[in-house]
């Protein structure tokens, strides 16, 4: 692990530029979401937690704090600058720091953003984290194989396709789903990667 600097769990990482700003989870945080389970499912359509009403919306945040506490995830809720409103929410999870690698995901945000390039800010925040801070070699994302939208984003701002995983996981409605691997390593980030991803920020 040399050059890695630490990562502390239990502070509270805030990261933000001109156009939004992530900060850690809160128990509260589902509130700003209440009305998304029933009006906008789709959001959760590839979701690995089925979140349907408010009960789940609830459940999914304590989840996210439950999990930051045990030190291997680390969810962020995100502020849209420009509509001047909580949107979504995404996280760091499978974190090893052991092995200079995590996970970046369980990302969805209201469909009042989707397009309009607030995912790539956040991403660039949190890769910008990830390597230049914490010092990672690897950060890896996984997606259901039929989340089109989600796979094209993942490319979008730089992720190599490594391969599927079959019959992966398990969907909440039933049946399993395979898994997309894509990943993001030091050298790429260093290489191209960050001033490519920043090329497309506005």
């Amino acid at each position: 692990m040399l050059g890695l600097t630490s990562f502390d769990p239990e502070q509270e990482y805030i990261f933000e530029n001109e156009r939004v700003l992530l900060r850690p989870v809160k128990e509260a945080d589902w509130e700003y979401f209440i009305d998304l389970p029933e009006s906008y499912p789709e959001i959760w359509q590839y979701s690995l937690m089925a979140i349907q009403k408010t009960e789940d919306l609830k459940d999914y945040f304590q989840q996210a704090i439950n999990a930051r506490k045990e030190g291997n995830s680390y969810a962020f809720v995100v502020f849209d600058k420009l509509t001047k409103e909580w949107v979504g929410c995404t996280r760091f999870y499978d974190i090893q720091l052991k092995f200079q690698s995590t996970q970046l995901g369980y990302t969805w945000y209201k469909k009042s953003v989707w397009g309009s390039g607030l995912n790539l800010h956040c991403k660039y925040l949190l890769l910008q984290f990830a390597f230049d801070q914490i010092g990672l070699e690897r950060v890896e994302f996984r997606a259901d194989n039929n989340n089109k939208r989600s796979i094209a984003a993942m490319k979008k701002i730089g992720c190599t396709e490594e391969g599927v995983l079959r019959s992966h996981l398990p969907k909440p409605g039933g049946g399993r789903r395979d898994s997309i691997v894509l990943s993001i390593l030091q050298k790429d980030w260093k290489e191209k990667l960050k001033e490519n991803l920043f090329s497309q920020l506005k």
